[in-house]
């Protein structure tokens, strides 16, 4: 059995360890997928799905929250650690992968029970340490870096889907515009400058405020307002928002609802976090960068323009918007993702 320990608070933690639980069932190898926010209070969890709203609405305010974020662990339900603990004994995990460094405060805890002591793996999403793993303790874990900024390569990588990238010649006069699983960033005061140079967009939305019936050329999506990772551990309900029509949320198979759109588009433009690096590079889609949040996303975006896999926002515009530099960074990823296969290395030791 192998664990694969996420967080509901970042899609770009959560849905990475979906699609390793995935790719690793397509081998026939047993994985679960946890989510640390299952082990929280109802209380806390409301706290959580306001700040998201909240974080959305103000991105001043998500940086400034980043700074100050309190490690969930100490609000956990000790009953729920102790269920928790008595699944992995019973199920007799041998394999845990964590996503998210918040989880090993409680991993150490039951390591130190275990007569045979699993394996552990630390699996990095972005490019160097992201907040969670900052204070984590060290439990003697393999590294594992879906891209490293400081080698400047991607090391290895969990595919999103086997299918190869659509062409580019293949591709519509489109862009993704988004703003991660929160909904977070810049990208919204994009939108009418992208309109104006004649691009179609498909846009993220958040919540139902973000949609807008004002111009043809965008349509809007967005994940089922109602879900949260910790109800299940679906992919997101995912759908086209049309305004004035009731969505049809659905999940994915395979991989998140969401990816689909990226495979189409000529670039995404987004704040660049782990899972949007993630999609990028089995797509073969470029990223245009908008602000990051925080420094982790900072270096994403300077190892994905070193690479030749995007470029910031600014840089785009400046060259007019040019869709060849976007062609060639297309190009680029079509080169890269040649890389090894995180799952079948997993796959081989189970």
């Amino acid at each position: 059995m192998i664990e694969i320990l996420t967080s509901g608070v970042a899609l770009g933690v959560h849905v990475p360890g979906l699609l390793l639980a995935d790719r690793l069932r397509e081998q026939g190898v047993d994985a679960t997928v946890t989510v640390l926010e299952r082990l929280l209070p109802a209380a806390k969890l409301r706290t959580t799905a306001e700040m998201k709203v909240a974080f959305h609405r103000d991105f001043r305010l998500a940086r400034a929250g980043s700074r100050v974020a309190s490690d969930p662990v100490a609000a956990v339900d000790p009953s729920a650690v102790s269920s928790q603990m008595a699944r992995w004994r019973a199920e007799q995990v041998r394999q845990f992968v964590v996503f998210s460094g918040f989880w090993l405060r409680l991993v150490e805890r039951y390591l130190s029970t275990c007569s045979v002591r699993p394996r552990v793996d630390v699996c990095h999403v972005d490019s160097v340490l992201s907040p969670s793993f900052r204070r984590a303790p060290d439990v003697g874990a393999r590294r594992i870096w879906l891209a490293h900024a400081d080698s400047g390569r991607v090391p290895c990588s969990i595919p999103v889907t086997r299918r190869p990238p659509l062409p580019w010649r293949d591709r519509e006069n489109r862009l993704l515009v988004h703003g991660g699983g929160w909904g977070m960033g810049t990208y919204r005061g994009e939108v009418g400058g992208l309109r104006s140079q004649g691009f179609e967009l498909d846009v993220i939305a958040y919540e139902a405020a973000d949609v807008s019936d004002e111009d043809g050329g965008v349509r809007y999506h967005m994940m089922d307002p109602d879900w949260h990772p910790w109800l299940d551990v679906g992919y997101p309900p995912f759908g086209e928002v049309v305004p004035g029509t009731a969505p049809e949320f659905r999940r994915g198979s395979g991989h998140h609802g969401s990816f689909d759109l990226c495979r189409r588009a000529l670039a995404t433009v987004s704040k660049p976090g782990g899972g949007t690096l993630l999609d990028s590079l089995w797509s073969a889609t470029p990223i245009v960068f908008l602000d990051p949040f925080g420094d982790h996303e900072r270096r994403n975006a300077d190892l994905w323009r070193g690479l030749g896999f995007g470029l910031s926002f600014e840089d785009w515009k400046a060259s007019g918007f040019d869709v060849g530099l976007l062609g060639a960074a297309h190009e680029a990823l079509v080169a890269a993702r040649d890389v090894p296969d995180y799952s079948h290395a997993l796959a081989g030791v189970s």
